[in-house]
């Protein structure tokens, strides 16, 4: 039998581990696994790793930006940059588009402007704000977003009407019993809003201005506290959570003790928290900054021994960029939170944990992958599997290349990894079957992704 696509030569990474076979897809499906396979169209895989490609669970697109973050990340070139770096499907913050999406009326609204603009697929987060307890989380599951999002630290901008803001205690009971009752997960920032704030308040009226002293406004034990609080509502509400970015490994230790107890929690950390530390950032400068802040070597550290274990369920980039004029502050209490890292997940990643690290094959996929998939029910996600979608990102392996500006897809082309050498590279990205980015002729100009609903 002849098959429409088949990759050939690859170490592929299947479910039970990586082994040499080739893969074939027919209609955007994964349809044979095995030797000797024939189809119309080959791709040689030889000497590459074939992985699932990415599912991002935290990727911020400000489309539409309603007139006041019009040039901040829309998603043509939000999506491009996801197919550069090996990123087949991402998971869209309902932040920091205008409005942010909150209830039915907004999210078509970014259902619109998604429309005809996308290069991979997208599933979205609706938010869970004091404002939308009265009926928008059910507008929301019924529009088919695939789970919702708070901030228990502070965000969002009060002078623009209909932007994100964060929740109280009631806002949070009331909106995860809301929740709970759809089945789907709520993913939370977690920081304590009033301890942070005031400490960044304090520091800036003493004229701090280093990215550090910022760090130091925001502590492990307000990262923590919070965690243990959602976790404390989970129980009561029995609303299923996830825990983003988390930073420190007290929180990642809170989360396993709290699944030990029966609690449906998880977690993830992000690239940057496994890369950068806190000595580090002021000379890098504000593009770094981000929240949680990046921590101490030691904290790195025991979030390396969490990512390599069980602890922490995924990696996310937390790709959240703005216009370079937020960034370029010379008080970094000034400066926008937030870190470009969405073209850089799975190369940094590969490099850092496999080749640097010894993370199996099969790991990287769970954590890039097979992990956020299962989480939010993307079911034809995240697995090299006959019947599910022919996503793949294609990584060649020990080629190490510096990361330049003119290299990134981002509309401000401003990241912390630049500079840097990364010791692998993605090859190609393929999307139902569809090379939507290869080495040689670049990001596609078309646009095949679709939006996911469930």
């Amino acid at each position: 039998m002849s098959h429409e696509l088949v990759i050939k030569n690859g170490l592929v990474i299947l479910e039970d581990g990586e082994v040499n076979t080739d893969v074939a897809v027919d209609k955007g499906k994964i349809t044979a696994i095995g030797n000797d396979l024939t189809g119309e169209k080959v791709i040689d895989a030889a000497g590459l790793i074939v992985s699932p490609g990415m599912v991002d669970a935290h990727v911020h697109i400000t489309d539409p930006g309603g007139g006041y973050r019009d040039n901040w990340e829309g998603y043509v070139t939000g999506t491009a940059s996801c197919a550069k770096g090996g990123v087949t499907s991402f998971m869209e913050m309902p932040l920091n588009q205008v409005p942010a999406t909150v209830d039915k009326k907004s999210l078509d609204i970014k259902y619109a402007a998604g429309e005809d603009k996308l290069k991979v697929d997208v599933a979205s987060f609706g938010g869970l704000v004091p404002f939308n307890l009265e009926g928008g989380i059910q507008e929301l599951n019924d529009g088919g977003v695939a789970a919702y999002k708070c901030f228990l630290g502070t965000c969002g901008d009060r002078t623009i009407d209909g932007d994100f803001e964060n929740v109280d205690d009631y806002s949070l009971y009331e909106g995860m019993k809301q929740i709970a009752k759809t089945g789907k997960v709520l993913a939370i920032h977690a920081e304590n809003a009033e301890i942070t704030d005031r400490l960044g308040e304090i520091a800036y009226a003493n004229g701090e201005t280093t990215l550090e002293a910022y760090v130091n406004t925001r502590p492990v034990f307000t990262e923590v506290e919070a965690i243990e609080k959602a976790i404390l509502m989970a129980k009561e509400t029995g609303c299923r959570i996830h825990i983003c970015h988390v930073a420190c490994q007290e929180g990642v230790e809170a989360v396993i003790k709290a699944q030990q107890e029966g609690v449906d929690v998880t977690c993830e950390t992000c690239t940057h928290y496994l890369y950068f530390t806190t000595d580090e950032l002021d000379a890098i400068g504000p593009v770094v900054k981000c929240s949680p802040p990046i921590r101490d070597k030691a904290q790195k550290a025991g979030l390396w021994e969490h990512t390599l274990g069980e602890g922490i369920s995924f990696v996310t980039s937390d790709h959240s960029p703005c216009t370079p004029d937020l960034k370029d502050k010379e008080n970094a209490f000034e400066a926008w939170g937030g870190i470009s890292g969405v073209q850089n997940n799975v190369d940094v990643l590969f490099d850092e944990g496999v080749q640097k690290r010894g993370m199996s094959l099969k790991h990287f996929a769970d954590l890039i992958a097979a992990n956020p998939a299962d989480r939010y029910n993307l079911d034809q996600k995240g697995r090299i599997t006959i019947g599910k979608d022919a996503d793949f990102v294609l990584i060649k392996p020990n080629a190490p290349y510096t990361l330049k500006a003119e290299d990134l897809e981002y509309k401000n082309q401003i990241s912390p990894y630049i500079g840097r050498e990364i010791g692998a590279q993605v090859a190609q990205t393929i999307l139902r079957g569809q090379t939507i980015y290869s080495q040689a002729e670049g990001v596609t100009s078309e646009f095949p992704g679709t939006f996911i609903k469930k």
